[in-house]
């Protein structure tokens, strides 16, 4: 599927309520998955080699990219140990 199609698909996908409101519930665990996957592909590390680092399992990351769960404050503090950064929570 190209980046147009994709939109344009989303875009009919958005019309739907039921999609708006299921996409607006889990808003926070995309926008973690989001941040994960872009900084251990920056760092360029595999779910493994995280999970190595967390001393936790590969499935657990997997979950986490997913956005089959929502994270611990202590996890995501462990995650910005991993990538030699900082965690940053705002409210907008």
């Amino acid at each position: 599927m190209h980046i147009t199609d994709w939109e344009a698909h989303k875009k009919k996908m958005l019309k739907n309520p039921k999609i708006r409101q299921a996409l607006k519930e889990n808003e926070l665990e995309y926008q973690i998955a989001k941040a994960l996957i872009e900084a251990r592909i920056k760092k360029g590390l595999t779910q493994a080699d995280v999970a190595k680092k967390m001393n936790t399992r590969q499935s657990v990351i997997s979950r986490v990219e997913n956005a089959q769960t929502t994270p611990s404050l202590s996890f995501l503090k462990r995650l910005a140990e991993v990538f030699e950064t900082s965690l940053q929570v705002q409210f907008k």
